[in-house]
């Protein structure tokens, strides 16, 4: 690597790249990088007594036989085997047995992919961004193709065969990122200290990817502290970057530490990166991920904290550098959470669930709101809906896939909004049929764990944001069965009857241990309305109010998701009485 430096976490590898990367085999070997990653590979090796460390002269690792070593695979990327033994002293040692040196470079080509790689263009002066794909195909496609020909060309010098399969894997970095200073449009004081930090601009990913975190579930819930978590932090600006998050039509600065890369990084299937024209304006809320734990607030023992500072019109979330946190479950819903308290504020009905817009051949288009905690139901019934009655549908528009706001219009018409334009899923659930289309494009997390998840994307941005008028709100109901007094979608009839459910927030949790299985969350959203609950109540009952004024249809879906027995045929027979329901609204 020229003209720039690199830092190990783990088992990660940041490179910081100011114009260019090696031009060709022979400045690999040769770079600084080459004897780093090589020294920590031959040292694991070390550990584990591996037997490919016959390949030195008395099956030891010194900085003498590193060197020699260097010198040997440096030749191999132009000579045969046969050549560098005459040419490069001490290199015999090394090739006297072939089959033992390739699958030394085989495991170390296999160590260098198995290191999370970031590549950062940070350049203050030269302007990365006004050419991103040059600059990324200059710097991060240069270097996968320079380290896979390398591996290519010694391993063909030292065999003298050639592969008869070439798998095309990426080599060189997983992600690519061109980070610039930039002054962001804050109150200044405690905010000026964010500034250094410099802000991601173009990013490039090579999905799919497979990352393997901390921790694979949250807990607990996310509550409001009364100092601003900026006053005891110092990020040192070098390990830090911003991630500027369009969530739905507000401005989070998301802030992550360097050893959260990957997680940092994860948002780019969730959420729009903001362009030139959102950063000229003042962002509506900022998160720090991995605060230092030695700073971070708290109350009552929950580190998740957030802090809404009136006087500026900014909330503030943290969240403290700790394995127990390294979970993107965290990154996302902590988003969620600022996102939906500023959307009250602002007059806003936030919820928990999804919106499609529906259209049936001969129908016109038909926007529904399913409102529920997890597991309710919600994404199975609409995947039902795809799946059995596939040849009725024209269109399924995915509007918001998790989380989403009401507003009303100039003339009271009910608009939906969007927040994510990609879905944070269990990778059981990828048997939908959308997924499968963008499963190339998907981030894999903890494939081996229970709750492995993905995060992909599932609809554009525009959708989130354009205001598509609602025609039905129905609440997610996994828990009753439908019978002759219980219909699969029932209509409620007053907006006192709708808040009662929709409050009560009840859904069966799959696998608890309780007498009766149901959990109740305020609205079945526990990412702001608790938090906010008498500002939440008053503008839930004037929405939904404003609901049965303009006729929408008003009502819970009984998906039996959560009763044994009915995982499969209660979600189709919701998905058929809402086939029934969009006909007789067209």
């Amino acid at each position: 690597m020229q003209n720039g430096s690199f830092h190990f976490y783990k088992d990660k590898i940041i490179m910081r790249v100011r114009n260019r990367v090696c031009n060709n085999s022979e400045e690999l070997i040769r770079s600084e990088l080459f004897e780093k990653v090589l020294w920590r590979f031959l040292k694991n090796l070390e550990e584990s007594q591996s037997p490919l460390l016959a390949v030195f002269p008395q099956g030891k690792v010194d900085r003498e036989s590193l060197e020699a070593l260097i010198d040997t695979l440096f030749y191999l990327t132009r000579l045969p085997s046969d050549k560098v033994v005459k040419i490069v002293e001490g290199s015999s040692s090394f090739l006297k047995d072939p089959f033992l040196l390739n699958e030394l470079v085989e495991q170390l080509y296999n160590y260098w992919r198995h290191l999370h790689r970031l590549i950062i263009c940070d350049s203050v002066f030269d302007r990365f961004d006004q050419k991103p794909y040059r600059t990324f195909n200059d710097l991060v496609e240069s270097l996968m193709h320079i380290v896979r020909s390398t591996y290519r060309t010694i391993q063909e010098n030292i065999t003298g065969n050639h592969p008869k399969i070439y798998r095309q894997v990426s080599a060189g970095a997983e992600i690519g990122a061109i980070a610039l200073p930039y002054h962001i449009n804050y109150a200044g004081g405690l905010y000026d200290s964010l500034q250094d930090i410099f802000v991601i601009r173009q990013a490039l990913i090579y999905p799919p990817m497979i990352f393997k975190t901390p921790m694979n579930k949250r807990t607990g819930q996310f509550v409001q502290v009364q100092q601003n978590p900026l006053e005891s932090l110092n990020l040192p600006a070098n390990e830090w970057l911003c991630y500027p998050a369009k969530v739905g039509e507000l401005l989070i600065m998301v802030y992550f530490c360097l050893d959260y890369f990957e997680l940092g990084f994860s948002l780019c299937n969730l959420f729009e990166l903001a362009d030139e024209e959102d950063l000229k304006r003042k962002p509506d809320a900022i998160f720090i991920y991995g605060a230092p734990p030695e700073s971070a607030l708290h109350v009552n023992g929950n580190e998740t904290v957030f802090y809404e500072d009136e006087q500026n019109n900014c909330l503030i979330g943290s969240i403290p550098y700790k394995d127990e946190f390294g979970y993107f479950g965290y990154l996302k819903k902590m988003i969620l959470t600022l996102h939906n308290i500023k959307r009250m504020r602002d007059g806003f009905l936030p919820f928990h669930g999804a919106m499609v817009r529906i259209t049936l051949h001969g129908c016109k288009p038909f926007s529904l709101v399913v409102m529920g905690d997890s597991g309710a139901g919600k994404s199975e019934t609409i995947e039902a809906l795809r799946r059995i009655r596939s040849s009725e549908i024209q269109e399924i528009l995915i509007v918001a896939d998790d989380m989403g706001s009401f507003s009303l219009s100039s003339d009271e018409q009910v608009l939906g909004f969007g927040t994510e334009m990609g879905a944070f899923v269990r990778l059981d659930d990828l048997q939908a049929g959308y997924a499968f289309g963008q499963i190339d494009r998907t981030i894999i997390m903890n494939p081996d764990q229970v709750n492995a998840r993905v995060v992909l994307p599932v609809t554009r941005y525009e959708y989130l944001v354009k205001g598509i008028p609602v025609d039905a709100v129905l609440y997610a109901n996994n828990y009753e069965e439908v019978d002759g007094s219980h219909k699969a979608i029932e209509q409620f009839q007053t907006p006192q009857d709708a808040l009662q459910v929709f409050r009560r927030g009840a859904v069966m949790s799959k696998g608890t241990t309780t007498t009766t299985g149901i959990v109740e969350n305020y609205f079945a959203n526990i990412f702001g309305p608790p938090q906010y609950h008498d500002l939440h109540e008053h503008i839930a009952q004037s929405y939904f109010t404003a609901f049965f004024e303009q006729g929408l249809f008003v009502g819970q879906l009984r998906t039996m998701l959560g009763i044994p027995g009915h995982e499969h045929s209660g979600p189709e027979q919701a998905a058929l009485e809402l086939i029934e329901l969009i006909r007789s609204r067209s």
